[in-house]
């Protein structure tokens, strides 16, 4: 449980958090998170000197603070809080309470290299197939898991996708991504025939909950509802994916964020440019894109060391045929 923070500090947080939200696009999770860094560090300064303040702090207090939570908290985690100090004291100066940015003196702690989970091609045809093809839950599961695979969506954009943001003339869709930002991404016949049959049925929800439902209220509003006619949520995604790779004896670690590494895996496997897939996945930086490479070159190496004549590290050299 986070510690409380004075009045004062609380009211500076609050115009932090709908500064980051308003002014900057950042999403809830990204709010919550950086407001809860803040908090930690407020907690901190006052256990040091109850008349430190984020404003009179140096570039030691930060390091102080940063090297406290280094037990506790990942690489991942103390870049994050590192990343909230930045921001924050950029909002400071914007606010002209700060002169300096203590927090751009340090270095931003490495991450370790993890390579994302993704699921083979043959195994993400059959957690597509997983879904029936009658009841409304069924339908709608075998359309978001299309949706996620043929465009790579997020599960947080998947959820955020309103009806009008379908274009099945075009068959694309407009998300929306990290920070507000706006992209087109297109998706495919399976995805374009899922979509149509769960939204035979999303109708029938909307006007048996509401028999009066205009046609507008039908063409408006959340893509994907759960049964009570609201929004789907993020955690309800995860757990009906995790319902159908447990019905198919599959890996339970893949997360709804795995279809998405199994969109970009597969897609560079094919042969797709990276910067394109850099577009359709909205990163804002190549580099976030590249560990895909990674995925591919581990792929290859191991055909390599399996087929190659050569190839010492197999264990065996290949007997060469007659001839050559």
């Amino acid at each position: 449980m986070e510690a409380a923070c004075t009045a004062e500090a609380e009211q500076q947080l609050d115009s932090f958090a709908a500064y980051l939200a308003h002014g900057r696009g950042y999403s809830t999770h990204t709010v919550r998170n950086y407001v809860s860094d803040l908090r930690q560090f407020f907690c901190y300064l006052e256990s040091k000197d109850r008349n430190l303040t984020p404003a009179s702090a140096d570039y030691y207090e930060v390091r102080g603070f940063l090297a406290s939570r280094f037990k506790a908290n990942t690489s991942a985690s103390l870049a994050r809080k590192l990343s909230a100090l930045r921001t924050f004291y950029h909002f400071l100066a914007r606010e002209g309470k700060a002169s300096a940015n203590p927090a751009s003196l340090l270095p931003t702690p490495k991450r370790e290299q993890q390579l994302p989970t993704f699921l083979s091609v043959d195994n993400v045809f059959r957690v597509m197939e997983a879904p029936g093809k009658d009841s409304f839950r069924d339908l709608r599961d075998r359309a978001m898991l299309e949706v996620l695979y043929a465009s790579g969506l997020r599960v947080s954009e998947l959820v955020g996708l309103n009806r009008p943001d379908i274009q099945f003339d075009l068959q694309v869709l407009r998300v929306w991504g990290k920070g507000r930002k706006e992209r087109i991404v297109p998706f495919g016949g399976k995805a374009k025939d899922a979509l149509q049959a769960y939204l035979q049925k999303r109708e029938e929800l909307l006007r048996s909950k509401s028999p009066e439902s205009s046609s507008r209220v039908v063409e408006q509003g959340p893509l994907f509802l759960n049964r009570s006619g609201g929004r789907l949520t993020t955690r309800s995604v995860a757990r009906r994916l995790d319902f159908h790779l447990r019905r198919l004896g599959l890996p339970v670690q893949a997360s709804p964020h795995a279809l998405r590494h199994s969109f970009a895996t597969h897609l560079l496997d094919g042969g797709a440019d990276l910067r394109a897939i850099q577009e359709l996945l909205g990163h804002s930086s190549l580099s976030t894109t590249q560990k895909y490479v990674h995925l591919s070159l581990d792929r290859l190496m191991e055909v390599y060391d399996r087929t190659h004549p050569r190839a010492r590290r197999s264990g065996r050299v290949r007997p060469l045929r007659a001839g050559r």
